[in-house]
């Protein structure tokens, strides 16, 4: 069995991600810890794993991957049977065309402004830019739709079983539904809302994104 080993600090979005993974694949795996906020991830020794500087990275026997959705599917498939993947290859579409949207449209608004703003700079005695806020709403309420109107939601986003495209909104959500602009950026989103629902209260969430 391959010794896998995940670098990354646990309350990364994207670390979560692949915990979520692991978690339900029942791999054996190690987190160590890289600190994104001391300049750890930026040392010399992280950079020859990551030139990047980003956070997670998986050592598989001295290998190195780098890129969550690299790490993802690859986790899938060689630890998880590629159950966490749709067959159908429209479905398998489907899913890289939402974790796309969530890459490059849903984290810069919903995680790097909103949440920074609404609860990372408060917690280190700064003051929330509001009118950063208020102009990511739009962005994040056109990606959430993007998703809504892609989803099958019943009761996962591409149908019964949960998968790669779950892990990747789950931690999205997790920080994002502490803040006053979900109710907003959700209004017009019963299928996420719905799956929310359901999906926050799995035990593998409650374990990696406590």
């Amino acid at each position: 069995m391959s010794t896998l080993i995940l670098y990354g600090i646990p309350i990364s979005t994207y670390v979560r991600t692949v915990r979520l993974l692991l978690e339900g694949a029942s791999a054996d795996y190690t987190l160590t810890g890289v600190n994104i906020f001391n300049g750890e991830s930026q040392s010399a020794d992280y950079l020859a794993k990551n030139p990047f500087g980003k956070v997670p990275t998986l050592e598989v026997d001295g290998e190195l991957l780098y890129e969550t959705n690299a790490i993802v599917e690859y986790l899938d498939a060689v630890v998880a049977d590629r159950k966490f993947s749709p067959s159908e290859p429209l479905l398998q579409a489907r899913m890289r065309q939402i974790m796309a949207i969530i890459d490059s449209y849903l984290y810069p608004a919903a995680i790097s402004t909103i949440v920074i703003q609404r609860l990372i700079v408060p917690s280190q005695g700064g003051k929330t830019d509001e009118a950063l806020v208020q102009s990511a709403v739009a962005p994040a309420q056109t990606a959430v739709g993007a998703i809504e109107a892609l989803a099958v939601g019943s009761p996962y986003l591409l149908g019964s079983e949960i998968g790669i495209v779950d892990f990747y909104l789950i931690p999205i959500f997790v920080y994002l539904s502490k803040t006053p602009e979900f109710a907003a950026i959700t209004a017009q989103a019963p299928k996420l809302r719905a799956w929310w629902d359901h999906a926050s209260q799995l035990p593998a969430v409650k374990k990696v994104c406590a």
